[in-house]
């Protein structure tokens, strides 16, 4: 893409509203702009980077075995009302009413709608275990919308849901659940701590939530450090992977304030390896029984050829949410952005610093073709904004690679940096070949 073709708002100052370093960023970067309270449009930058992230996001949840479909954002109030959560649930849904004054909502999560197509689809056991999945826009009322896309009323969510037949088939869907996250978010460069949570008003009596470290988190969090420690390369999705797993992570203390007693923390974890600090929750995961099925009569037929309600679960990723986490973990002392690898918007930024017809111009063309060949995503930085304003931009966007071109270097040669490194002087053949090493490392 060339810049002077592409749609890229940047913003010379932080804009007054933005409190944390994420919400700045997405602004001044043009990934984003505020439609009303709480609820964004997602620009072209903004965009690219969701999009690989619920890639990555749902590469994973099919390497688990489950299986994607799509719900309607507006739903139904009867199966609500006939779970006992229309009423329950609190003024963060958002409920209208249709022509035929039909009382309808925009859904907040799907529990009751699959739960229902599962009830009219679904009689046998020979079905299950059943892991359904799909990544939709949710709508969720918020009292104090705030912190950007970290806190807002509208947003992407990544919903898995899962049925089986007995508890312990469902708590070994959760745990494979549970290893599906940890893998996703080492995709997304991210250290996530599973910690035991309180299962609110989806209920249950089992769940976790996935946590970020960061100094900027709403959450305070207590750890054992050697939770950090933990490997999960290389681990695959049998039941006893996914149950070595979980053990591996419950022998060491974690909790949120809200789950925090300074006592045990004491005496579970040595003074050494004791670690308080803020985190983001960036998925959440539960097992809760029959609650849904039982309400709502989904039956299955059992091997002894009785109707019983099925074992279910459901496992949320804040989809939208990502892109704030990983800036809030991954900005460097307020200096530059560096996206991971596996999300950039755009994989290479070649930046010129000639003019137009002169030789550093046609190099910048020559190796955008070359790398467009090749298969890559540059971004070429054709306008004609001075040298100094190119460099702040670059910085700001995040691209981890650039390639920079000026008017004094020799026709073959390119200088080749990496966000935060000391540039190296290469020829196109060797940034062709870096470029093939650094993206095709993880494949």
């Amino acid at each position: 893409m060339r810049l002077s073709n592409y749609f890229l708002p940047i913003l010379k100052e932080n804009p007054s509203e933005a409190k944390i370093k994420s919400h700045q960023l997405m602004l001044r970067s043009g990934m984003i702009r505020q439609s009303s309270s709480g609820i964004y449009s997602w620009l072209p930058l903004g965009f690219k980077v969701l999009k690989n992230i619920e890639k990555i996001v749902r590469e994973e949840q099919n390497k688990a075995g489950a299986i994607e479909l799509l719900m309607p954002t507006i739903q139904s109030a009867d199966i609500w009302k006939e779970s006992g959560r229309y009423d329950d649930y609190g003024k963060e849904m958002l409920r209208i009413k249709d022509r035929q004054d039909r009382d309808l909502l925009y859904g907040p999560t799907n529990e009751e709608l699959i739960t229902q197509i599962f009830k009219d689809n679904v009689r046998s056991y020979k079905n299950l275990p059943l892991l359904l999945y799909h990544i939709q826009w949710k709508f969720r009322d918020e009292i104090r919308p705030r912190f950007g896309v970290m806190r807002c009323r509208e947003f992407l969510m990544k919903d898995t849901y899962s049925f089986d037949i007995s508890k312990q088939d469902a708590v070994n869907s959760y745990k494979k659940m549970f290893l599906s996250y940890l893998k996703t978010f080492e995709k997304l460069e991210l250290k996530a701590i599973p910690m035991q949570a309180s299962t609110g008003p989806i209920g249950g009596d089992l769940s976790h939530e996935f946590i970020i470290l960061t100094d900027t988190g709403e959450s305070e969090v207590f750890l054992d450090k050697n939770l950090l420690k933990i490997d999960i390369k290389n681990i695959g999705y049998s039941e006893k992977n996914t149950s070595e797993i979980i053990e591996k992570y419950s022998k060491f203390y974690s909790a949120t304030d809200e789950k925090y007693n300074k006592t045990e923390f004491d005496n579970l974890v040595k003074k050494e390896n004791q670690l308080h600090t803020k985190g983001i929750e960036v998925g959440h995961i539960f097992y809760f029984g029959d609650k849904y099925s039982k309400s709502l009569k989904a039956l299955i037929n059992s091997k002894e050829g009785k109707n019983i309600n099925p074992q279910m679960g459901s496992y949320g990723i804040g989809v939208s949410r990502l892109p704030a986490a990983i800036i809030e973990a991954k900005y460097n002392n307020n200096q530059f952005m560096k996206w991971p690898k596996s999300i950039t918007p755009f994989q290479v930024a070649i930046i010129n610093l000639g003019k137009n017809g002169d030789e550093a111009d046609k190099k910048s063309n020559e190796i955008y073709q070359i790398l467009k060949i090749n298969h890559f995503d540059p971004l070429l930085d054709d306008t004609s904004e001075s040298p100094s304003s190119k460099f702040k931009n670059f910085d700001l966007i995040g691209i981890p690679y650039q390639i920079i071109i000026g008017t004094k270097m020799n026709k073959n040669e390119y200088e080749f940096k990496e966000l935060g490194k000391d540039k190296v002087i290469l020829s196109k053949d060797e940034i062709v070949n870096r470029l093939k090493e650094i993206y095709n490392s993880d494949k």
